[in-house]
């Protein structure tokens, strides 16, 4: 009789509404721990995990008292970290000119990992922390720090890649820098091998939701019928351990100003706010401007409209802002920005507002949430190959 596999342990630091641990339960992992800091975050957690320990903290207020009764006595297969990523990003004009306390949260990360006696920890964040110094005047990487102290503390078997999150069936054009550490140095470290040779499509990941008309206050509660293989695998209830609904939600129109509707129905597919200042004469821009119809600044990322035909633009916190319906003149809704997330359809973003200032560290909005997530199936992805890995 074969033996039956071990159950894969996991810890899951900076762990926002569950996007990693979503996609490594689909693995086959028991995620024990999340640690988060932000209220509204762990509220979206623990209602989609209830089984898992949510710890709503500052990561550095943390001890091994806290953590040490919902562990193994042997410690834990895998630690994952992906902590805050703005003060690496080069998403705005000022993003890399943040020099603060988040830069090296990554030893939080590797002090759980050390603390729950960890076999494996895996990083995460934006490619750009690869060139981020540890501050303006210094020649010292933060990426060379992060290695260092891994070594240090005993997981000096590690490997970096940027993987490309439409090569494993997310649709979205998202890119992402990882490391993936073990304390034993005989072990055989890899990637993940994509899961997919063509992309899903925008067309693909919506399939099944209906058309929503903004400012109507009227949410949609019904799919169309209507499916694709991407919309279909959102609902297996095999493939995600977990019991999907019936009922679609979040399928809620957003409000707009009749000068923002008037904005979107100006944009071409692929088309943003800079395309309409590069397409249009300075005296029809003038004229827009003073009906705010366009804004008096350029924003490049602003009102891009999407392509039914392509991966999504990356959904990130500020999605609500950034994209626009392919077909019609709005912005996103909380479900469809969960679709290009990988977010399975009975995902429930219960915690905190649907749209809040994003001045505020300690509450994020249901945007928030979803666009700073791991998408589920990138870390699946992971959690299959690290499985594998653990399992030799």
């Amino acid at each position: 009789m074969m033996e039956k596999p071990k159950e894969l342990t996991h810890i899951d630091c900076f762990s926002g509404p569950g996007g990693i641990c979503t996609g490594m339960q689909a693995a086959g992992f028991n995620t024990l721990i999340a640690i988060e800091h932000v209220k509204s975050c762990c509220e979206t957690y623990s209602a989609n995990h209830p089984n898992v320990h949510v710890i709503q903290s500052d990561i550095r207020d943390v001890t091994k008292n806290d953590i040490v009764n919902h562990i193994p006595k042997g410690g834990v297969d895998l630690v994952t970290s992906g902590m805050p990523c703005e003060t690496f990003s080069n998403a705005g004009t000022t993003s890399r000119s943040f020099y603060d306390d988040r830069q090296f949260l990554f030893r939080e990360g590797i002090r759980i990992a050390k603390l729950s006696n960890a076999k494996m920890i895996l990083f995460e964040n934006v490619p750009a922390i690869a060139t981020k110094t540890v501050a303006p005047d210094s020649k010292e990487l933060i990426v060379d720090v992060l290695k260092s102290e891994l070594t240090a503390a005993g997981y000096g078997n590690f490997i970096e890649v940027v993987l490309d999150a439409t090569k494993y069936g997310v649709p979205q054009k998202r890119r992402r820098f990882f490391i993936l550490a073990t304390r034993y140095k005989n072990w055989k470290l890899s990637i993940p091998e994509p899961t997919t040779e063509k992309p899903v499509t925008v067309e693909e990941a919506f399939r099944g939701l209906p058309s929503v008309i903004a400012n109507s206050d009227t949410p949609a509660e019904y799919y169309t019928g209507q499916e694709s293989e991407y919309s279909k695998l959102l609902k297996n209830e095999t493939f995600w351990k977990h019991a999907n609904t019936e009922k679609l939600t979040y399928q809620v129109p957003m409000r707009h100003k009749e000068c923002t509707l008037k904005r979107f129905s100006m944009l071409k597919p692929g088309e943003g706010v800079k395309a309409l200042f590069a397409r249009l004469s300075e005296k029809e821009i003038a004229e827009l401007q003073k009906e705010k119809i366009l804004p008096q600044k350029i924003f490049a990322k602003r009102n891009i409209r999407l392509e039914l035909d392509k991966p999504s633009l990356t959904v990130t916190s500020h999605c609500l802002d950034e994209n626009v319906h392919p077909t019609e003149d709005r912005a996103l809704t909380v479900r469809e920005c969960a679709r290009l997330q990988s977010f399975p359809d009975y995902y429930d973003f219960c915690g905190g507002p649907y749209m809040i200032g994003h001045d505020n560290r300690l509450i994020q909005d249901k945007y928030e949430q979803i666009g700073d997530a791991v998408p589920p199936l990138l870390a699946y992805a992971w959690g299959m190959t690290i499985s594998k890995i653990l399992n030799k």
